[in-house]
């Protein structure tokens, strides 16, 4: 009997050999093809979940893949280490970032190691290591140098108790997240990178991305937003001017409003006479900075008392609100509202009892007075506009941006969604911006050879705000040009800076600059990239910025980063959460928050769930992505112990499209367990089921190849489950064959074919079987074209169109072999019963029908 496979035992002998033989890392100077192959890296916030094992797998499976068929593959990892997390847990745990960070590399390592995934550990980086930003500062001083960076005010969300901006996600119901207190908005310098100025690039080279998914570049090319429009200004009643920008001119004859943002110029003014101005702006100032806040929080306005005349007749006067869902930041910092076709404008308009005039017709509704709280947003054609009746919506957009530059109070202009990217983040743990403050000379670079500026390992948490504000040891330097008293930038990069040029440093590593040109250009563009969808437009656009960034100031001859991207689905699982009441910073306010609970910290029983630890009733939520914020994680090693490394990649390869959500299954890993052991009797018991018997099993024969070519070919698509699908077939085919030679080579094959999903197995079984090396470093078995072309067909045997039998023959029996063999088969011979057929329909490879 064959043994049982010792899945802890193979796997660890077997990633020892790898380590110890350096078998994964990638060779610069190789002639052979080659392959770059790479998941989106980790934050390293404790411990990996089911999550990070279904990424990793399906980049280290096409990895092994490209390795056996003879490419030089590059399949590296590292940490995306700094961020808002560690200092976060600074401040809960009373520990530092750093420690904190590394102990969590630490951990996380030796569980990504304990899977076995074929990785370059040779060129692994953390982003929070000098080695790392120090280079990253280069960089940002090279794109100062070319006039890509830049500084300027710009709103931000302030938390006034713990005296820190705070991050978009931060803000929960315009609270700060961890004191409660009401967010506030403010102006800070914030250091800005020219990414508009590549927003034409960006946008078009979309097309080029062949091996993208289409979501995503669409999700790309509305983030980025290029639109015609037209600029115009209104005049107002006190003789000023107020300039707005829009992209729907032919909605003008629909307008009743115009509307500021509460720091625009016009509302500063009035806010010098007005108290209740002041007072609203003041009011603004604590909602939200970002277009997606304002589109969910009520909308208010303060009417100025001003008057806007329409650019057509100038009698109709629009009154003039500050507003506080208009953002200095987008477009002029003023619109003009549209309320039957924009809902933001309609909700407004309702709020205030503006008119609600309707300018675009579905075809069937041209009454002007526009009801319902629904804005209509969909194609028609214009009504109620005077000289545009009868258009369509392109055809008086033309019109009218060709009557404004006509008549000279508008010019027709192409504008774009996307902004400039703010970098600066006023927090400790991130990369120090390299930049000196001299009340003389202004913004000063670091000089090169003073990089890396080291963040500094001796601050506190102790007191609220930036430690790097307080660290006088640390920011107060001599100018580097005129050495005079200077102040170092204490504002850090965002963490998206890290992420956007990591993949280059991974290519190439030298100790003086941020990388190689000549080798990183071997390797790049990526050949695979594979990540979340929630990464489908911020780091990827940032990453394409950088990448065209550096090719603009001559840095590199790469344009686009990634070349093939794939979006896989998530690890899913249940949540379960009890509310909890936290006081606000006045003593008085009481705010109800979800606390959150693991898979672990709940019991059911009579019925319910409840808190393992209090006993509180508990409510289960939906099914959702695992993420660390939920709890709704399953820590992988528990299983591994239980299973091993290649169950829980076999489970994460073989139940779902890879492109869809996974639920977690206890189920689906005992039942990859178990063919994992299948797979072994199979490997490890050939010798116990006889002698090879003469001749050849020309089915199995066939089946095997068809399978190296299909599961090849899947690998390729990343069509994991179609793979592992095959593979079960063939193994059953195998399991029921008798000995043979041909029975013998697929179970040799069959090592190979399983090789980049069950590694140890197949290293095992390789061993095993005396072969010699590594099955790692072992060809991807040669497929015979030949057993590709099938020689027998499987037909349908029919009496009056039903179905009476299937069989086999051989591929293009002539229809008169092919009628004689219906009427000798004994189910049809049962159904005739003596009768003689009237017809008989006969189609070449597929049926026989006997009509009686």
């Amino acid at each position: 009997m064959a043994s049982r496979f010792n899945a802890l035992k193979a796997d660890a002998g077997w990633q020892k050999v790898w380590d110890e033989r350096s078998t994964f890392a990638a060779r610069d100077d190789s002639p052979k093809p080659r392959s770059y192959v790479l998941e989106m890296f980790p934050y390293p916030s404790g411990r990996i979940h089911m999550g990070h094992v279904r990424n990793y797998t399906m980049g280290d499976v096409l990895a092994r893949y490209r390795r056996m068929i003879g490419h030089e593959v590059l399949h590296p990892m590292g940490w995306d280490a700094f961020g808002m997390p560690a200092e976060n847990a600074a401040m809960e745990k009373g520990v530092h970032p750093g420690a904190w960070t590394r102990a969590n590399i630490a951990t996380m390592k030796a569980q990504l190691k304990r899977l076995g995934f074929a990785l370059d550990w040779t060129r692994e980086l953390a982003t929070c290591e000098p080695d790392y930003y120090g280079q990253e500062q280069a960089l940002f001083l090279d794109l100062f140098k070319a006039g890509l960076v830049y500084r300027k005010e710009s709103a931000v969300n302030w938390d006034p108790v713990d005296m820190t901006v705070l991050a978009n996600e931060q803000v929960i119901d315009g609270r700060g997240w961890r004191s409660g207190a009401l967010v506030e908005r403010r102006k800070l310098s914030q250091w800005f990178l020219k990414i508009t100025d590549f927003a034409d690039e960006l946008l078009d080279g979309l097309g080029d991305l062949e091996d993208w998914p289409d979501k995503v570049k669409l999700m790309q090319e509305n983030w980025i937003g290029r639109s015609r429009g037209l600029t115009f200004s209104f005049t107002l009643s006190d003789g000023g001017k107020v300039e707005v920008f829009t992209t729907r001119p032919d909605t003008i004859f629909g307008s009743s409003f115009v509307a500021v943002a509460a720091d625009h110029p016009i509302a500063r003014k009035i806010a010098e006479t007005n108290p209740d101005a002041a007072a609203f702006i003041e009011l603004c100032k604590r909602g939200g900075t970002t277009a997606a806040e304002l589109e969910t929080q009520e909308k208010l306005g303060f009417d100025t008392g001003l008057r806007a005349a329409h650019p057509f007749y100038a009698s109709w006067g629009l009154p003039v609100y500050i507003a506080n869902f208009v953002l200095m930041e987008y477009g002029t910092g003023a619109v003009f509202g549209v309320p039957a076709h924009d809902q933001r404008d309609l909700d407004f308009a309702r709020k205030y009892d503006l008119p609600v005039k309707r300018v675009v017709s579905d075809g069937e509704i041209e009454d002007p007075v526009f009801v319902g709280n629904e804005a209509y947003t969909g194609p028609g054609r214009l009504v109620n506009s005077h000289f545009l009746d009868g258009m369509d919506i392109e055809d008086a957009k033309r019109t009218v941006i060709q009557r404004a530059e006509g008549e000279g109070w508008g010019k027709g202009s192409t504008v774009f969604r996307l902004r400039d990217w703010g970098v600066s983040r006023q927090r400790y743990w991130g990369t120090p911006i390299p930049i000196i403050h001299c009340d003389a000379c202004g913004a000063v670079p670091v000089p090169r050879e003073q990089l890396p500026v080291v963040l500094p390992e001796d601050v506190t948490f102790d007191v609220p705000g930036n430690p790097l504000d307080r660290h006088t040891g640390w920011n107060t330097v001599d100018c580097p040009s005129c050495g005079k008293p200077a102040r170092r930038e204490t504002d850090t990069l965002d963490t998206f800076v890290d992420s956007s040029w990591y993949f280059i440093r991974f290519a190439s590593q030298p100790d003086d600059r941020p990388f190689d040109r000549s080798v990183a250009e071997k390797w790049l563009p990526v050949g695979q990239y594979i990540g979340g969808v929630e990464h489908a437009i911020l780091h990827l656009l940032y990453a394409r910025f950088w990448t065209r960034a550096l090719k603009h100031i001559g840095q590199l001859d790469v344009a686009e980063p990634f070349a093939g991207l794939f979006t896989q689905g998530m690890v899913t699982h249940e949540t379960y959460s009890r509310t909890v009441e936290q006081l606000g910073t006045d003593g008085t306010d009481v705010i109800v928050k979800p606390l959150w609970l693991g898979p672990d910290d709940i019991e059911r029983r009579d019925g319910g769930v409840f808190d393992r630890a209090t006993g509180d009733a508990v409510t289960v939520g939906r099914v959702e992505k695992m993420s660390k914020s939920k709890k709704n994680t399953i820590d992988p090693e528990p299983i591994v112990d239980q299973y091993g490394a290649d169950a829980v990649r076999w489970f994460m390869l073989s139940d779902s499209p890879p492109e869809r959500d996974l639920p977690w299954s206890e189920s689906g890993i005992d039942g990859s367990w178990r063919f994992i052991q299948r797979l072994w009797r199979l490997f490890d018991g050939e010798a116990e089921v006889g002698a090879p018997g003469e001749g050849r099993n020309v089915a199995l024969d066939r089946k095997l190849h068809q399978t190296i070519a299909g599961i090849a070919t899947d690998i390729e698509a990343l069509s994991f489950n179609k793979a592992v699908a095959k593979l079960y077939e063939l193994t059953g085919m195998i399991e029921k064959a008798a000995p043979s030679a041909s029975r013998s080579e697929a179970i040799s094959t069959l090592m190979r074919l399983v090789a980049p999903m069950a590694p140890h197995l197949a290293e095992e079984a390789w061993s095993v079987a005396g072969q010699s090396g590594l099955i790692a470093d072992a060809p991807w078995p040669e497929v015979d074209a030949t057993l590709l072309v099938e020689d027998e067909v499987t037909i349908a045997l029919q009496v009056n169109g039903k179905l009476r039998d299937t069989v086999k023959i051989a591929k293009g029996m002539a229809k008169d072999a092919m009628e004689a063999l219906a009427l000798d088969n004994a189910n049809v011979q049962r159904i005739l019963d003596g009768a003689t057929p009237k017809k008989i329909v006969v189609v070449p490879d597929r049926l026989v029908n006997l009509v009686i």
